[in-house]
């Protein structure tokens, strides 16, 4: 199967020139998750479906740290998930309004709520599609690498309500974009990759960008880049162990470096416009036991980190300003897990628009 980049480009022109043309209404211009929240808790949305897999209700002497930064889980409307615990949160009004659990391992990397409520997320050894009442639209399972090891697939992204992009980590890695209402694999490429010693550490995040390039993030090499709708390599910025990278509205990049607990936004000339070193930005009293794996930024500017933890202990979530002032320390082990990913519903952005949603 050969690329098909001219289908991605018509796509992506189409959602543009619908949303510039005032097709899509007010409201999806501006937080259109919001608008589909009634859908999760509407009569005959189950709390436990059948196609869910339990998992371990969080402790009750969970570690809750009152007295924090900012409003707690009232904070942020949120769509949230973490590597280590297998149950999706969806917060809204300081409460939990809907899970969904997956089973024990492997992990969730990516998930997405779209404007129709529906919602892409990623499992390690499959990506899929599932809706506010927990049905399974589609779903993709890792097949076996040239080698016979089990594929693995940590990075997803919606493009348009009916496609999505992930990546396969395999020998070699391999980059898709698939129609799930048709099933047509639109595009099926080849990534460049040196020292195949494994699929595992290949890739966490990868993602199309609002001018039509693709992003990835190869965390084994310390290295970000940035192809073209043909694959042909058009930036590269060195950094140890970049867990994630954005594409900002602004045009910089923000790069996660896990190894250093470091993020670092940088313009296409690869200067640093911003920076934000946990372990020696944050005051002691709030430092993560386990350096961030990615970051949203928001509209307003401030810089939402994500923390795993270490066995229920340190904040999951930190917001802080440009200007450095933590103005949002989550650390509730109760309600929540380990935070690896999380989509902020209320700021501005059709999510499957590709460079509208910086997470």
């Amino acid at each position: 199967m050969t690329s098909k980049p001219h289908q991605v480009r018509m796509i992506l022109s189409a959602i543009g020139l619908a949303a510039a043309s005032g097709s899509l209404s007010k409201a999806q211009a501006a937080t259109p998750c919001m608008d589909v929240l009634h859908l999760f808790t509407a009569p005959g949305v189950p709390a436990f479906a059948p196609g869910e897999i339990a998992v371990p209700d969080r402790p009750a002497d969970g570690v809750v740290r009152e007295g924090l930064p900012g409003e707690g889980l009232a904070r942020h409307p949120m769509l949230y998930v973490g590597e280590n615990y297998n149950k999706m949160f969806l917060v809204n009004d300081g409460k939990v309004i809907w899970t969904y659990a997956t089973g024990p391992r492997p992990e969730f990397d990516d998930v997405w709520m779209l404007s129709n409520g529906n919602i892409l997320f990623s499992r390690m050894e499959y990506v899929a599609v599932i809706t506010p009442d927990k049905k399974v639209v589609w779903r993709y399972d890792c097949k076996l690498s040239n080698d016979d090891k089990k594929t693995e697939i940590h990075a997803c992204q919606p493009i348009g309500e009916d496609k999505v992009m992930f990546v396969e980590n395999a020998l070699p890695p391999r980059l898709k974009v698939i129609n799930i209402k048709t099933g047509e694999v639109e595009v099926d490429h080849e990534i460049p990759y040196e020292k195949p010693q494994g699929v595992h550490g290949q890739f966490r995040r990868a993602r199309v960008t609002a001018q039509e390039t693709y992003l990835l993030s190869y965390l084994s090499l310390d290295r970000v880049v940035e192809f073209d709708k043909d694959f042909k390599e058009i930036w590269r910025y060195d950094i140890a162990k970049p867990w994630a990278a954005v594409r900002l509205k602004n045009g910089n990049t923000l790069i996660t470096n896990e190894k250093d607990s470091l993020t670092r936004e940088v313009n296409a000339k690869k200067e640093t416009v911003w920076e934000f070193d946990c372990a020696k930005d944050l005051p002691a009293e709030y430092q993560f036991t386990s350096a961030p794996q990615t970051c949203t930024r928001l509209a307003n500017g401030n810089t939402i980190f994500t923390s795993r933890g270490q066995n229920g202990k340190g904040p999951q979530l930190i917001e802080v300003t440009p200007d450095k002032k933590v103005v949002w320390v989550l650390q509730d082990w109760k309600t929540l897990g380990d935070a690896t990913a999380v989509q902020i519903l209320n700021d501005p952005g059709v999510p499957e628009v590709p460079g509208e949603s910086e997470h």
